[in-house]
């Protein structure tokens, strides 16, 4: 087996039919199986999607009895993947060419793969910011004290040409054999947010690379998932306490009194 596609769902039936039929219709020359985790959804997500998959044996379905967060049923799915190879998929995603047999191809020719994104788009097809660079106390500082716009958001890549880049979103996310020997699984303290950050700065300490491959393409209905599991107030709550495990305590207060305080000062003078 070339690669395993797991897929966390919560109450996004619909959206995670589509993208498991585009991971069915649309991948060729690779073997795959399709690991779809569902953390207890309330939408008869499961019955639809056995129904409408389970005759195919690439096919499996977790069932969770409770909502597990996002790292945690990444996890459940990687652990019995029997693909060479791990991608983690949003259920608001779609596969529009061979994505995955180009993804495996580039991450075969480089030894020094550990993560490897390709290019996200819209749904109208333009271009979706889908790199970071890690958030540091010396970023928050050069951004919100200094006028150093951009540098904590997300950007795209110009240019067609793959990148050695600090982290890819993990909306599309393929986690190469030699990161999980080296790296494992992710996080399972954070229940959602920061867990691609948290890998991709793991990947990097274990001395592989995190690649930006815009040699293939996903479609990425940004934020339709999200918006099922929680409310943006509850999605704020998640946040935080995923940054007090990603930074520290200290440093997460410190990051936050730098932006608390830039946002003061241009009420002040602005």
């Amino acid at each position: 087996m070339d690669v395993t596609v797991v897929i966390v769902n919560y109450n996004t039936c619909d959206l995670t039919r589509e993208c498991v039929s585009s991971v069915f219709k649309r991948t060729r020359d690779v073997k795959f199986e399709v690991v779809v985790v569902d953390n207890n959804s309330s939408d008869e997500s499961c019955e639809q999607l056995a129904r409408e998959f389970s005759k195919d044996k690439r096919f499996l379905l977790i069932p969770n009895s409770t909502n597990l967060g996002f790292a945690k049923a990444c996890n459940q799915g990687i652990k019995i993947a029997r693909g060479k190879y791990v991608f983690l998929l949003n259920s608001d995603t779609e596969l529009i060419d061979n994505t995955l047999a180009k993804l495996l191809a580039f991450a075969n020719e480089r030894e020094n793969a550990g993560v490897v994104g390709p290019r996200l788009l819209n749904s109208n097809k333009t271009i979706q910011p889908s790199v970071y660079r890690l958030p540091t106390l010396r970023r928050a500082l050069q951004q919100y004290w200094f006028g150093k716009k951009g540098i904590l958001d997300k950007y795209a890549p110009e240019g067609d040409v793959p990148l050695k880049v600090e982290c890819v979103v993990g909306g599309a996310f393929l986690i190469t054999p030699q990161a999980l020997k080296k790296v494992g699984f992710l996080d399972e303290r954070y229940f959602m947010y920061f867990e691609d950050l948290d890998y991709c700065r793991r990947v990097q300490k274990f001395g592989l690379a995190v690649y930006y491959f815009p040699g293939t393409r996903v479609v990425h209905y940004h934020g339709t998932s999200g918006k099922n599991i929680v409310s943006e107030e509850l999605q704020w709550k998640r946040l935080i306490p995923s940054s007090r495990i990603y930074h520290g305590v200290v440093i997460h207060h410190l990051i936050g009194l730098i932006i608390w305080s830039s946002q003061k000062i241009q009420k002040v003078f602005w």
